[in-house]
């Protein structure tokens, strides 16, 4: 959810919707104050939950006993999800609970669903780690009101740090879990596909290029060929063959050579002026 929801929407209070029972309860009315504001201090976690869900209660109940044991590196809000829709709809709650950690006004990390005690607290403390040094109340030095940096997210920093390991599939595996959580993240998107091409060309034969050309009806050495040409930033390159395999195959052939090609485009921006080139020449490849 990292930098995926706008919450700006919500330092417009709404009329209130209702008292929520709970010394950490928060509502639109209070949202900027309790949440906004107070996460450009410590990280603030938000427990979204139902009335009619027992278990969301209990889950807030865990949260209310922890951040009472917290020592103040954090700071919870509970909102009542049917009482307070923006709110939900803000974060784009698909589930209850939700809970989000929020750190200098965005979302940094969230789970759906009731955890067990201890992969709660680990998960609080992950945050707290996170930002510890960057907000104001969580060990940071220097002046209290300078403008906070908005921490990186944990989970992106554990794929990052499997793929400085060589551990692809550590990484692969990572990202994987923030698209699961978030289907529509595009940074998760993004490297995971840089990943899982990176991991693919590993064990490419440094000759693989040579032996296409050698045999340009040898669709499985084009395809190898194309991903050592992408490997070694020669994007024309692995465009241009891939192109002149979909032009000379068909059927399931001419399917593989194309969908490779879509997969290596996926690499890059839509609006690289190499990849439009390409779309237009597979376009009249095809037609």
């Amino acid at each position: 959810m990292s930098g995926a929801v706008d919450l700006s929407a919500l330092k417009q209070p709404a009329a209130p919707a209702g008292d929520v029972p709970g010394d950490h309860a928060v509502t639109e009315a209070n949202f900027e104050d309790r949440v906004l504001r107070r996460s450009t201090q410590v990280p603030v976690v938000v427990a979204l939950y139902s009335q009619r869900s027992p278990g969301s209660i209990e889950l807030v109940k865990l949260l209310e006993k922890l951040v009472g044991q917290g020592g103040g590196d954090w700071d919870l809000a509970t909102v009542e999800a049917e009482a307070n829709m923006r709110i939900a709809q803000a974060f784009g709650v698909q589930g209850i609970p939700t809970v989000v950690a929020v750190a200098a006004g965005q979302p940094l990390a969230d789970f759906t669903g009731n955890q067990p005690e201890e992969q709660v607290t680990g998960w609080i403390a992950a945050v707290v780690d996170a930002v510890r040094g960057k907000l104001p109340g969580v060990g940071a030095s220097g002046e209290a009101d300078a403008e906070p940096e908005i921490p990186e997210d944990p989970r992106f920093v554990a794929a990052e740090e499997a793929l400085e390991n060589g551990d692809f599939d550590a990484a692969i595996a990572a990202y994987q879990a923030i698209l699961t959580a978030e289907p529509n993240n595009a940074e998760a998107k993004a490297a995971l596909r840089q990943v899982q091409f990176l991991s693919r060309v590993q064990d490419l034969d440094p000759g693989a290029v040579a032996k296409s050309d050698a045999d340009p009806s040898d669709l499985d050495a084009a395809l190898a060929a194309a991903d050592l040409e992408m490997f070694n930033q020669q994007p024309e390159a692995a465009f241009d063959r891939l192109i002149a395999q979909v032009k000379r195959t068909a059927g399931d052939d001419r399917t593989r050579a194309r969908t490779k090609l879509l997969e290596l485009f996926e690499l890059f921006d839509p609006a690289e002026p190499i990849v439009v080139a390409a779309r237009r020449k597979l376009a009249a490849a095809l037609y």
